[in-house]
C-alpha cells in the first residue's frame, strides 16, 4: 500500500476546512496545510487535524504556494485538494482501495472533478485533475493563476472523485482576484504564456468585457501552442462573446471552428443548432441537435458539461419537431429530456402542452363521431 500527503493552501476557509478535513483525513497518511494569510479561524480548525500547519506570504502567484506546500510534504505520494472540496463516502472508500492498489511505478494519478448537479444528484459539469503525483518525480506547479501540475510518465486514470461545494461557503474570496492578477502582470511587462492568455480572456468573458475577451482568445488561438482542449473552449467561449454583442454569424463561424480541431462536441452541436433553430431551420437544427446525444464526452482532461449531451438538446428537439408538426417526436423528444431534468420549468410546461392537445384531439374526435 501507498502512503500519500495531503497539501493543501488555504486562506479564510473556516467554513468549509473542517468537512474537507473531515473527509479525507482515513485516507490520508499525512495532513499539510499552508496558510496564506488568514484572518479567521482557519489555522485553529487546521491544527485540529494536525501538527504540520505552515505560513507562507502571499504573493499573487498560485503555483508558488501550492510548490511551497508540497515541499512541505514527507511520504512518497502527494495528493492535493482545495479547502471547498470533499470525498463522498463512495469516494471515501474508492481511495482506500486505490492506495492498496498503487504501486511504487505510478508517476500520476487523475481523478474526476464534480462541480455542478442535476436535480437527480448526477454530476452535470465535470472534467479530470491529476490529483496524486509522486515525491520523487519533483512534479511542479506551473502559473500564476490557474495553476497546473505539469505531470509525465506513468498516469493512472482512477474511478475517484472529488465533489465541489462552492455553494455551502456564505463569504466567498475575492471575485476580482484572478484577474487583478493577470493585470498586475499587464503593468509589470511579465510574459503571458499561451495558458495565461486563455484564462485571462475567461477572466474577461466572466465580466461582460466580451470585445477585449475575444481579442484575448484570438491572441490565444494564434500562438497556435495551446491544449487543443483550450482551443475547442475558446472558440465555444467565442461564440457566447459574438452572441452578446449581436453579431450571430461569427459566432457560429467559431462553434464550426472547434470542428476542425477535433471530433464534434456536445456543446459545439448544441451552439450550431441554436443558430439554424434562430434562423427558423428547423430541418437542419434537428440535425445538430440529434448529434449533440450521440457524440462521445470521453473521460480526458478536458471540461466537460453533461447537459448539451443529455436533457438541452432534447429540450430543443422538442421545439424542433413541433414547429415541424410532429407532434408525436416532439413529445418523446421532451421526455427524454425529463429523464434528466424532471423538474425543469420547460419540461413541465410542454408536458401540460401535450395533455391539453391530446384532450382537445379527443373533444374534436368525439364531436366528429357525433
Amino acid at each position: 500500500m501507498i502512503r500519500i500527503s495531503l497539501c493543501m493552501i488555504v486562506k479564510d476557509e473556516e467554513e468549509v476546512l473542517g468537512g474537507c478535513l473531515a473527509s479525507v483525513k482515513d485516507c490520508v497518511d499525512e495532513i499539510v496545510i499552508v496558510d496564506t494569510g488568514s484572518s479567521d479561524r482557519t489555522k485553529e480548525i487546521a491544527a485540529q487535524y494536525t501538527e504540520n500547519v505552515f505560513d507562507f506570504e502571499w504573493v499573487n502567484h498560485f503555483a508558488k504556494a501550492r510548490n511551497f506546500a508540497f515541499s512541505k510534504a514527507t511520504e512518497p505520494f502527494i495528493m492535493w485538494l482545495d479547502a471547498d472540496d470533499i470525498l463522498s463516502e463512495e469516494d471515501q472508500l474508492k481511495l482506500k482501495r486505490l492506495k492498496e492498489d498503487l504501486d511504487e511505478t505510478t508517476d500520476a494519478v487523475s481523478m474526476k472533478y464534480h462541480l455542478t448537479f442535476d436535480a437527480n444528484g448526477e454530476p452535470m459539469f465535470t472534467y479530470r485533475r491529476h490529483r496524486i503525483v509522486k515525491a520523487a518525480c519533483g512534479f511542479k506547479w506551473q502559473g500564476a493563476v490557474h495553476e497546473f501540475l505539469q505531470v509525465g510518465g506513468n498516469i493512472v486514470t482512477s474511478d475517484v472523485a472529488i465533489t465541489h461545494r462552492k455553494e455551502e461557503k456564505t463569504v466567498q474570496t475575492n471575485a476580482d482576484r484572478n484577474i487583478n492578477i493577470y493585470e498586475q502582470m499587464i503593468i509589470d511587462d511579465e510574459t503571458f504564456t499561451p495558458r495565461d492568455l486563455f484564462y485571462y480572456a475567461n477572466e474577461l468573458k466572466e465580466r461582460g468585457r466580451h470585445e477585449e475577451a475575444i481579442n484575448k482568445y484570438e491572441e490565444f488561438m494564434q500562438t497556435k501552442q495551446g491544449w487543443v482542449e483550450d482551443e475547442i473552449r475558446a472558440c465555444q467561449a467565442m461564440t457566447h462573446c459574438y452572441l452578446a454583442v449581436d453579431e450571430p454569424d461569427q459566432a457560429v463561424d467559431q462553434a464550426l471552428r472547434t470542428l476542425k480541431l477535433k471530433e464534434p462536441r456536445p456543446e459545439s452541436c448544441c451552439m450550431i443548432g441554436n443558430h439554424f433553430q434562430q434562423k427558423l431551420d428547423f430541418e437542419n437544427a434537428l440535425f445538430w441537435y440529434q448529434m449533440a446525444v450521440h457524440q462521445r464526452e470521453g473521460d480526458s482532461l478536458n471540461f466537460v458539461n453533461h447537459a448539451y449531451s443529455t436533457w438541452y438538446p432534447y429540450l430543443q428537439q422538442c421545439v424542433c419537431y413541433f414547429r415541424l408538426g410532429d407532434i408525436p417526436s416532439s413529445k418523446e423528444a421532451n421526455e427524454r429530456a425529463a429523464e434528466t431534468m424532471p423538474e425543469h420549468e420547460s419540461v413541465i410546461q410542454n408536458r401540460k402542452l401535450f395533455a391539453d392537445l391530446e384532450k382537445q384531439n379527443k373533444a374534436e374526435a368525439e364531436s366528429q363521431d357525433k
